[in-house]
């Protein structure tokens, strides 16, 4: 349903999406659909994720067809793009679409991000990965519970995403720190330690390369009973990972 039919679109620093360590300083056409196959009480996107107002879009949202965004993506290359990254909403819902706009945009010379949860099959990762340069990964928390009870997804789904990207693509991840839910010493330590863990295709340590952005909450949607995350715990968080990881950055501070 929403193949093609896009609610966003715009032309962003690279850094936003947010990629620190991938063609720094450049632009990106950054364009989203609807929809999400997580639930975050916290979306920041929900009126395009999973809200009423994001159902209405099956018949409202503009359709612009591979060819179309692959050429729009090609127009702005003297204002420093360097390609197209799926992201606002979940691009993994539709990634038929970005399969067909992604390998039109390669053929032009340009670069494809994903912005993704990472919660899909593995099937699916390996239909994109041909065409596919970088990816930021959602990885929300590290306990089974926050995901299943909080998200509405699979953490082991998305460890296994990640475990397979870091060997196709450039990866960067991202952990939205939520007060009382995922802000513990302990678990940014298990957190860090296993993206430290990861290998690539050949069974080679890779992971303490992985950049790791760790971002502060703002109170959003349907979770607003709660403070934004206090700025010094970040600060303590990203000190925690960096024991773990080379490249760690904080976010929303």
């Amino acid at each position: 349903m929403n193949y093609g039919r896009v609610t966003s679109i715009a032309l962003d620093p690279i850094e936003k999406k947010p990629l620190a360590r991938f063609f720094p300083g450049s632009r990106i056409l950054s364009v989203g659909s609807y929809g999400c196959n997580l639930r975050c009480p916290f979306c920041q996107n929900y009126e395009i994720t999973w809200s009423r107002e994001a159902a209405k879009l099956a018949d409202e949202a503009e359709i612009i067809p591979p060819g179309i965004l692959a050429d729009i993506a090609a127009y702005y290359q003297d204002k420093g793009n360097i390609g197209v990254a799926f992201t606002y909403n979940e691009p993994l819902i539709g990634y038929e679409y970005v399969r067909d706009t992604a390998k039109l945009v390669h053929e032009k010379g340009m670069k494809n991000v994903l912005v993704t949860n990472g919660m899909a099959e593995l099937s699916v990762l390996e239909e994109l990965a041909p065409f596919v340069d970088a990816m930021n990964i959602d990885l929300k928390g590290f306990t089974d519970s926050y995901y299943r009870e909080v998200l509405q997804g699979s953490r082991s789904m998305v460890m296994d995403f990640i475990a397979r990207a870091v060997q196709l693509c450039h990866v960067e991840l991202t952990t939205l720190i939520v007060p009382g839910e995922n802000d513990t010493p302990q678990e940014m330590e298990k957190l860090s330690r296993w993206i430290s863990e990861l290998e690539d295709k050949n069974g080679m340590p890779i992971g303490r390369k992985v950049p790791l952005h760790i971002s502060r909450f703002f109170p959003r949607f349907l979770m607003q009973d709660r403070k934004a995350t206090d700025v010094g715990r970040i600060y303590h968080l990203a000190d925690i990972a960096r024991r773990n990881l080379t490249y760690v950055y904080t976010g929303n501070c």
